[in-house]
């Protein structure tokens, strides 16, 4: 039985060398994708800071500012009727929850984010919905809204409640479900 001679073992070798560059370079370009195009946020995961203008467009209003709360980051828009149909809910948590002690944390908060483009039909939605809360931001870009490109939203109305740490503890709560949730950390 004859052994293989030397070129067999070079082309071998040579095999081996460029399947492990070709790993090394779609491992790198996976990395770059995901730098350019990061996972958004999920259970578990703390907030990403949004940083928006307010409807009288001069104030800035950071999420982080609410740090210490339970809130309620809701993304909705003016021409949504979904959105239109849910904020009775979302008023009513609001109006239960506002002034609630709760186990952990100073109380709740909402921080909207609106996608419209319209600052006049945003503002007057507002108003119709008695929308009460102070936190009402948006870049007026409507779908290429940062914050809801960040948070990964590509349906409204969509949401998610954050923990007083900002740490992302549910999301898309519908209906009762919003006033369930936040019972359970509700001082009895």
């Amino acid at each position: 039985m004859r052994l293989p001679g030397k070129s067999f073992y070079f082309l071998a070798l040579l095999s081996c060398i460029i399947v492990f560059l070709s790993a090394m370079v779609a491992r790198e370009a996976g990395e770059k994708s995901r730098t350019l195009h990061p996972l958004p946020p999920g259970l578990g995961d703390p907030a990403p800071e949004i940083a928006l203008r307010d409807t009288s467009g001069t104030s800035v209003l950071r999420l982080s500012e609410l740090r210490g709360y339970y809130v309620l980051l809701d993304f909705w828009a003016s021409w949504c009727r979904p959105c239109r149909m849910e904020n009775p809910y979302v008023v009513e948590a609001w109006k239960q929850f506002g002034r609630a002690k709760f186990q952990k944390g100073k109380g709740f908060r909402i921080f909207s984010v609106s996608l419209d483009n319209n600052l006049q039909a945003w503002k007057n939605a507002i108003r119709e919905d008695k929308l009460d809360w102070r936190w009402h931001v948006s870049d007026l870009q409507g779908w290429k809204n940062t914050a809801a490109k960040t948070y990964g939203v590509t349906k409204i109305p969509s949401n998610f409640l954050l923990d007083p740490k900002g740490i992302i503890m549910a999301q898309n709560l519908r209906g009762p479900a919003l006033e369930q949730e936040l019972r359970k950390y509700v001082k009895n």
